[in-house]
């Protein structure tokens, strides 16, 4: 399992657009993918989940991959999240 903790600087959070292209770049991999804030977590290819966490801006989460490409997808998530939900894998449809 790799796992990763990051800040969250957009200004909407995880909220609509950002939790969309979080939700579609988890589903490109096998893993199973987690998303924790505090102590609550959601399943990072479930939107509802994923909205229901309330990651605001500057909120930190942290990222748990388990399976078989787990080092991408944690790789390509934190792109995504430090690149202000600006930089997506080409894999991802828009």
């Amino acid at each position: 399992m790799k796992s990763i903790t990051l800040t969250v600087k957009n200004e909407t959070g995880l909220h609509s657009r950002p939790a969309d292209l979080f939700v579609r770049t988890s589903k490109q991999y096998e893993s199973a993918i987690e998303v924790y804030k505090g102590d609550k977590k959601a399943n990072a290819k479930a939107i509802l989940k994923l909205i229901l966490l309330n990651v605001c801006e500057n909120d930190q989460i942290t990222i748990n991959a388990d399976g078989p490409d787990e080092e991408e997808a944690i790789n390509d998530l934190k792109v995504l999240v430090e690149s202000d939900f600006t930089t997506v894998n080409p894999k991802v449809q828009i």
